[in-house]
């Protein structure tokens, strides 16, 4: 097969806030070739996305993604692979170039799948897709009654581990942050598992994240998620050092493994969560899963947005019988359901798998995709570069 075509659709909600959910907007990606047709989604801004697909040439390893994948042979995965590494050369200095490529490599997984009538799991070589138990992920409240309120509400929802990010917590006072912690823990019980993301808002500050260490380990925190910005190894590194019972956690912010790889071997987190959207796709991901089984972390997927984002960020992962936990978006925005016809469902023991239809599994609803698509035009010199696809 060659790659014939690469079709991207912005798609937002009518109103963008300043509210930290990436599931406001999206970039949807369908690639064609011999036939048939892939769906993948990038995690990142649409519209320089977009750009970095089409841009013209800046010089010759500043060139657009668009150029190394358009008419390139797909038979096999050492195909997307060569692909991945014509991207990252020809494209080293267009910093955007990972984001855009993610859900492009989504997209060619998911082709090749339905190719070989096999689940992108197994051409990854796993022999089965692995229960996993997704944990609740949202905001914490403004209050800490709001908090508790939001831990009880996803318990009587059935959710064993709930995670609460941002909101308020580092930008009041140690008192003020474990109330919400100490909230946190009562509203899902004594038994659920707590985890807790605080969104970088510490920088590189040791010891302002050190200080809510006694409130995370009295409330039996499981991990504490991205305390610094997301390559302050050093950081990293001293407060793990510093830690008792609660695992550090990070990753998603990763645009390739290598990044990933340094915050497990340098930065000492315990949970290593990538997201497929960002990362360079499917295929980097597995070799970071791999990386955290040789190095006794556990890999977790980073998932804020659709159900084909969630498909992609589970197939890294699906084989790993002991690395179970998986990230669940709980209150998503509309548009993030809205464009695929099927999602995830936790069976009656309240798990997920990575599923077993071709592909990636997801359909996509196309009357879902009109609802919220954003009419775009790119024009360089009078040259139209980009306008919205047909669908």
């Amino acid at each position: 097969m060659r790659i014939e075509a690469v079709d991207l659709f912005y798609l937002s909600m009518p109103e963008i806030t300043e509210e930290a959910d990436g599931s406001q907007d999206a970039l949807l990606v369908r690639v064609a070739a011999g036939g048939r047709c892939g769906y993948g989604e990038c995690e990142a801004a649409p519209l320089p996305s977009i750009a970095a697909f089409v841009c013209p040439m800046s010089h010759g390893v500043c060139r657009p993604v668009g150029a190394s994948v358009l008419g390139a042979v797909l038979d096999g995965p050492e195909d997307i692979a060569r692909i991945a590494a014509r991207v990252a050369y020809s494209s080293m200095d267009l910093l955007q170039a990972a984001h855009t490529w993610s859900g492009i490599e989504m997209a060619l997984w998911d082709l090749l799948g339905k190719a070989r009538d096999a689940p992108v799991w197994s051409l990854l070589g796993y022999a089965q897709s692995h229960a996993k138990t997704p944990y609740a992920s949202q905001l914490f409240g403004d209050t800490p009654q709001e908090t508790f309120e939001r831990g009880r509400a996803q318990r009587d929802a059935g959710f064993r581990a709930v995670k609460f990010g941002w909101g308020p917590i580092g930008r009041g006072s140690v008192a003020e942050d474990a109330d919400h912690i100490m909230a946190a823990r009562e509203g899902i019980g004594p038994d659920g598992v707590l985890l807790v993301d605080t969104g970088q808002i510490f920088g590189e500050d040791v010891d302002g994240a050190a200080a809510r260490l006694p409130a995370l380990e009295a409330a039996t925190t499981t991990w504490l998620e991205e305390p610094f910005a997301a390559h302050a190894y050093d950081a990293y590194a001293a407060l793990a050092r510093q830690c008792r019972t609660v695992r550090l956690a990070g990753g998603e912010a990763a645009h390739n493994a290598f990044m990933a790889r340094h915050l497990l071997e340098y930065g000492r987190v315990g949970f290593i969560q990538i997201d497929c959207g960002r990362i360079g796709g499917i295929g980097p991901a597995k070799r970071v899963a791999e990386h955290a089984v040789a190095n006794a972390a556990t890999y977790v997927n980073h998932t804020f947005t659709s159900p084909l984002a969630l498909s992609a960020s589970l197939q890294p992962f699906a084989g790993l019988r002991s690395h179970r936990l998986c990230e669940f978006p709980v209150h998503p925005k509309p548009l993030a359901t809205a464009f695929t016809r099927n999602g995830f469902v936790r069976d009656r023991a309240g798990e997920i798998a990575a599923p077993d239809a071709p592909g990636l599994g997801i359909e996509i609803d196309w009357n879902g995709v009109r609802r919220y698509l954003v009419e775009t035009e790119i024009t360089v010199a009078g040259k139209v570069l980009y306008r919205t696809p047909t669908i």
